[in-house]
């Protein structure tokens, strides 16, 4: 060992013998205090390491993408309007799943042939992004229906799917070698001409028009096609490039069509129900209209369209909807009043009233009924008509939306009023209010497809 020893004030070393045992612990003890060192270090690590796992986390905050499907469901009930119901879906796509799940369905819009769209909800009147949507012809469920030269197709202006559709002029004839067996009478009409009118007395005039469309499923397209109010049913695929037409049966004047629980179905104006049978083409494998039915036969009053004293008269449209499970037909009466004789005056279309019947299939009859369901609204119109549960939106129900959405060349009538919008008729009070005050179009020929679009359709 070295020991110090001072000498004018400056350190000098000297060897200095030590005992064993002390030279030992000398020798230990640096040894010894380092390792204690290094332990209390660690302790103190550890013990700081659990005092900061002993200490609470921060969280993030919860996101709204982890929104519980439950909580999404009542948001959405709340939110009748399809723009609303779409805002909620763009958040991000755990919400868009989740719309996509619950699928609750908004209520309808209103479409107008300009392009605007309106919800029922708001008075506002709004335009879908891209094409807008102006130009349609027909409306079925949530898809506008366009017509071409070269064929037809359907848009979901929500989805932006499109089907194609053959052109009019495009029908497969049943049977094939089928031909116009008589001639117009002389200076007459489709309305007028007093024979036995079949779909090859009207296939190539110019005013042939769609009245009605069904997508019945992925796999068949049923439509009402005709001229002024008479037409014949026509069906194809979805994509194929023609129609099929049974091209001797007699043209009715069909009021709507409903596929209603697998089964085609159409009403005429004398209230008959009738069934239509499809079979499968063997030779195209295309669908056909096989056999017309009627399951129900109407029971029409006798005193439509008859000139009363005062000169008023009664004009009728029916419809379809299923509503519940059940096949609805609805009969609306509009009052008119004819000119005093010797004028020149129009005829003028008045007050409407609602009549609705149940299909009673095992009696074969129709069921008048005084409801339509606390919870229910039937939103009536020429082109598409569907019941809908309006009671998680806090709607009041049993009521009935209806339009003024007749073609021109169906108008028995005219108004007094320049404009129109839809109305409500109470089922329970037997009374009809109007709609949305601030919702109206012009009546004029290029607005008298109005119609109710659904986004979300069955």
């Amino acid at each position: 060992s070295v020991a110090l020893t001072w000498s004018h004030g400056q350190a000098t070393p000297r060897s200095t013998p030590l005992p064993p045992a002390r030279e030992q612990q000398q020798e230990r003890r640096p040894t010894h205090r380092r390792g204690r060192r290094t332990e209390n270090r660690s302790r103190r690590g550890l013990s700081g390491l659990m005092a900061e796992e002993k200490k609470p986390h921060p969280q993030p905050p919860p996101s709204w993408s982890a929104l519980r499907l439950d909580l999404a469901g009542l948001v959405l009930s709340l939110l009748p309007v399809y723009a609303d119901c779409a805002c909620f879906a763009a958040v991000c796509p755990q919400w868009r799943a989740a719309a996509r799940q619950l699928q609750l369905p908004p209520l309808p819009l209103l479409a107008l042939p300009d392009g605007t769209f309106y919800s029922l909800m708001y008075d506002k009147p709004f335009h879908f992004p891209g094409c807008g949507f102006s130009g349609y012809e027909n409306v079925c469920g949530s898809w506008l229906i366009f017509s071409r030269d070269d064929g037809c197709f359907m848009v979901n202006p929500f989805s932006r799917a499109t089907v194609t559709l053959p052109a009019l002029s495009s029908v497969r004839l049943r049977p094939p070698n089928a031909s116009a067996k008589s001639k117009w009478a002389e200076g007459g009409s489709v309305e007028s001409a007093n024979l036995y009118i079949t779909w090859m007395r009207i296939n190539e005039a110019d005013n042939l028009r769609i009245s009605k469309l069904i997508l019945c499923s992925p796999n068949l397209v049923a439509a009402l096609v005709g001229i002024g109010p008479i037409s014949q049913i026509l069906m194809c695929q979805p994509g194929a490039l023609s129609w099929s037409v049974r091209a001797y049966d007699r043209i009715e004047d069909f009021q709507d069509m409903s596929f209603y629980q697998g089964k085609l179905y159409a009403i005429a104006k004398d209230e008959n129900l009738l069934v239509v049978n499809i079979s499968q083409d063997h030779s195209t494998g295309d669908p056909q209209v096989s056999r017309i039915g009627r399951v129900i036969e109407g029971d029409c009053p006798t005193w439509y369209d008859a000139v009363f004293e005062d000169n008023s008269s009664a004009c009728k449209k029916l419809y379809l909807v299923e509503s519940r499970g059940m096949l609805l037909m609805v009969r609306r009466t509009i009052w008119c009043q004819f000119p005093e004789p010797g004028g020149d005056g129009k005829i003028m279309g008045g007050q409407n009233e609602f009549e609705v019947f149940e299909a009673d299939f095992e009696h074969s009859r129709w069921v008048k009924v005084s409801t339509v369901g606390d919870d229910q609204v039937l939103f009536l119109g020429r082109r598409c008509s569907r019941s809908m549960s309006v009671s998680q939106y806090g709607l009041p129900g049993d009521r009935i939306f209806f339009l003024d959405d007749d073609e021109d060349n169906r108008l028995d009538y005219a108004y007094d009023e320049e404009k129109t919008s839809f109305g409500v008729y109470s089922m329970r009070f037997r009374s009809i209010g109007s709609g949305d005050p601030n919702i109206s179009w012009k009546r004029c020929a290029e607005m008298y497809l109005a119609a109710w679009l659904f986004p979300q359709d069955r």
